[in-house]
């Protein structure tokens, strides 16, 4: 299979530069953390200073955590509650300060910025939406969303039209003047998002932003989110523990535990080659079909004669499935120059499933 293949949103095949980038990112909480990292720990290696810390009582809420984000690509941190996913969200940011390490946008590494630097980036480069929707109860939708604008000092006129701009990128016109109380939880979590995409921000950086919503409205945001990253092409860094959503948005996941990175890969390596038995637990019971994609499992094409429905080759399984009735018996897919490069029949799409899911347990 193709492993860079995250579903049929984008296209990850070419290398793309890394937007954001972070190396040896610990946060230790703890009597004078700054020890561990001291000349004489100098080539103390991850798992040393690790045991160090344990010994200490410390808590390691991330360690020696390493990745690239690509640019325009969905990089999603998973993990259980405690894992360290949130924290290194907020170190990228800043809004946690690192105990040690890199983080670099842009080539630009952050933990050098001044505070006066820092707050630059976050109003003109950083979007973030969290769990808690914080919504400023006194203000409209329109005000809500204009409100960053309005720190960054731009005239009234100017961001009032951008705010409108947002508030109808995410769905919401015509509710430009209620209250965040007289909306419901999906439309306040929508005026969430429009406020941290009103900076027009490089980066969009969001912890567990659905988690809060019932299912069907989880499902809806997340439809919402894929139409905007498909319109925006943002770098996202995307914290969540539900990995089906994980699997759903990602260009590539990151799985932590107990505040260190167990793997990291492709939606289609993390379900189909787990790592250890953490990662083999979270991804069990994972539908397979919601995570290959037709090239994975095509065979050549079927030259028959007969006019067959076409697919592309990163389209999911699951959504080639549905085209199958009592009279196709077999499904095209063609390459971005429409080049038909093979078929899939229900039988083949059987003995894939079988085949991988008995290879990954």
């Amino acid at each position: 299979m193709r492993p860079d293949t995250a579903g049929a949103r984008q296209d990850a095949r070419s290398p793309r530069t890394a937007k954001i980038s972070c190396s040896n990112l610990w946060k230790i909480y703890g009597d004078s953390p700054d020890r561990y990292f001291a000349s004489g720990l100098g080539a103390a290696s991850a798992q040393e200073r690790v045991d160090a810390a344990l010994e200490d009582g410390a808590i390691i809420a991330c360690g020696d955590v390493a990745f690239e984000v690509p640019e325009a690509a969905i990089f999603v941190v998973m993990g259980l509650s405690g894992s360290g996913k949130s924290t290194v969200l907020r170190c990228l940011s800043r809004l946690v300060e690192p105990t040690f390490g890199e983080v670099l946008l842009d080539g630009e590494n952050l933990l050098d910025a001044t505070p006066r630097r820092m707050i630059e980036i976050r109003r003109h480069k950083m979007g973030m939406v969290f769990q808690s929707f914080g919504l400023l109860p006194h203000l409209t939708v329109i005000d809500n969303v204009a409100f960053p604008l309005r720190a960054q000092g731009m005239s009234r006129s100017k961001r009032l039209r951008r705010a409108a701009e947002m508030v109808e990128l995410v769905g919401l016109d015509g509710r430009e003047e209620a209250y965040p109380h007289e909306l419901s939880g999906g439309q306040q979590q929508r005026v969430g998002i429009a406020r941290s995409l009103a900076v027009e921000p490089e980066v969009w950086f969001l912890d567990e932003p659905f988690s809060a919503l019932d299912p069907l409205i989880r499902t809806q945001m997340q439809d919402e989110f894929l139409r905007l990253q498909k319109q925006l092409n943002k770098t996202i860094v995307f914290v969540t523990h539900d990995i089906l959503e994980a699997l759903r948005l990602a260009d590539v996941i990151c799985i932590m535990k107990d505040g260190l990175v167990v793997q990291i890969g492709s939606p289609p390596d993390i379900v189909l080659r787990p790592s250890d038995d953490y990662v083999r637990e979270f991804t069990g019971d994972v539908p397979l079909a919601k995570v290959l994609c037709v090239d994975a499992v095509m065979d050549k094409p079927c030259l028959t004669g007969t006019k067959h429905p076409v697919v592309g080759t990163d389209m999911l399984l699951e959504g080639a499935m549905q085209l199958f009735d009592d009279r196709t018996e077999a499904i095209d897919v063609a390459n971005e120059s429409g080049e038909i490069v093979g078929s899939l029949t229900p039988v083949q799409i059987i003995r894939a499933l079988y085949r991988e899911g008995e290879d990954r347990h």
